[in-house]
């Protein structure tokens, strides 16, 4: 497995696949093409679907500039080898070709070429499992964040801090913005309010309002295109924050009692990204949201005093109790029902982890296993539902079934443009 460097991405939203990745593509094509004079981009399949919601066409011509760039949509058109897949090609002064290169977009801003068989980045875990990872560290009487640290290097957390440091200052602005978000949904921003309902409402209410603000804050800048951090991706990045500073909060722990969770949901997120996917248009919602719970769910176990079995379950059940769900964003946008999923992905993270605790560390399912079963479910899974914004939610809008009042779509407020 890579080092978590590679699994948490500082970057901007609204989607690791469709926005960081292509933009990546593009910056490392141009690079090769200094001579260039236009590029011509075809996106393929879901690339293309929910592209132009996702903000695709703007991130690629912010990489190219000042280039003039055409770009080709093929919603229709699956590659084989993944559903993200984009064509560059850079043409001279004649419009005649230089030189093309097909790239996927494989979630958590991680790209491949049809090169590229293996990871783009070495290994650095020597275990591939959660069995072998827990075989591992039960001999050796280590902790998970220890795992970490001994595979990774003492350099890791001077990472993670920064990734911590990220995540808050997302949440910081997240609730104080008011407003609506770009796009066509003219979708209310609520973590601000949320936020201060929960300042009025009573004791054993307070926490979870709490817990609901802080991931609604972090999915409303992602939304708007601001910088978040993937965890494991930009339509998930408010889960583990949000669990992370909910807990924080209520033991007054210290940023380093925090990496070190961050380190352990790491691990589970590495899986995941490993052994099956991390991107809704490959295995629906499920490899979002769903690992973003478990993520958290792990954290939040360690944090609370859980040990490595006990970390594991919560993990797992984070991640079985999403099995199935589907990726289907009302008209192409990371809004609905996406920025809500973080706030009850979060709840359910802090159910799993208060679950596993209580128990004594055993269960049937392991997570390696519902990593398995999620990959399977993914393939299962029809296109429709995985992030072509044609099934679920975002069919019944297209069809008027959900009505939402429009508005003409707004620039892309998250972002500074280059000069």
């Amino acid at each position: 497995m890579e080092s978590l460097t590679h699994l948490y991405k500082i970057g901007m939203g609204p989607s690791s696949s469709h926005t960081m990745g292509p933009h990546q593509a593009a910056v490392q094509f141009a690079a090769n093409y200094p001579q260039a004079v236009s590029f011509r981009v075809t996106l393929y399949g879901a690339l293309a679907a929910t592209g132009k919601g996702h903000l695709t066409d703007f991130t690629i011509k912010e990489a190219l500039e000042p280039h003039r760039i055409e770009i080709v949509w093929e919603p229709t058109v699956f590659l084989p080898r993944h559903p993200n897949a984009l064509r560059l090609e850079a043409l001279d002064k004649a419009g005649h070709p230089l030189g093309s290169q097909i790239f996927y977009s494989i979630g958590g801003g991680e790209i491949r070429t049809d090169a590229q068989d293996t990871p783009a980045y070495p290994s650095v875990y020597p275990h591939t499992s959660m069995a072998e990872i827990l075989a591992y560290t039960a001999a050796r009487k280590m902790l998970l964040w220890e795992y970490v640290e001994e595979c990774e290097g003492p350099a890791i957390w001077d990472y993670l801090i920064t990734v911590w440091h990220t995540m808050q200052r997302t949440m910081a602005r997240g609730l104080e913005k008011r407003g609506v978000l770009p796009g066509s949904l003219n979708l209310e921003r609520k973590a601000r309010r949320y936020l201060h309902n929960a300042e009025q409402a009573p004791q054993y209410l307070r926490r979870m309002n709490n817990l609901f603000a802080y991931a609604l804050a972090c999915a409303e800048e992602n939304a708007a295109g601001c910088e978040v951090v993937t965890a494991p991706t930009c339509g998930s990045c408010g889960v583990v924050p949000a669990v992370c500073r909910q807990i924080k909060e209520i033991y007054e722990f210290e940023d380093l009692t925090v990496i070190h969770a961050l380190g352990t949901a790491g691990l589970f997120g590495n899986l995941a990204k490993t052994n099956a996917s991390i991107s809704g248009a490959e295995v629906g919602c499920q490899g979002e949201i769903g690992v973003a719970c478990a993520m958290a769910a792990a954290a939040a176990c360690q944090l609370e005093g859980g040990d490595n079995r006990r970390i594991a379950y919560a993990a797992e059940m984070g991640l079985e109790h999403h099995l199935g769900l589907t990726c289907d964003p009302v008209d192409g946008l990371v809004q609905i029902p996406c920025i809500e999923r973080n706030a009850m992905a979060a709840s359910r993270a802090l159910e799993c982890a208060t679950y596993a605790l209580i128990s004594d560390g055993e269960h049937r399912i392991s997570y390696d296993d519902v990593l398995s079963a999620m990959m399977q479910t993914g393939r299962d899974m029809k296109k429709k539902y995985r992030e072509t914004a044609k099934g679920g939610l975002a069919h019944f809008f297209k069809k008027g079934l959900l009505r939402f009042k429009r508005r003409p779509h707004l620039p892309h407020l998250g972002r500074v443009k280059k000069k």
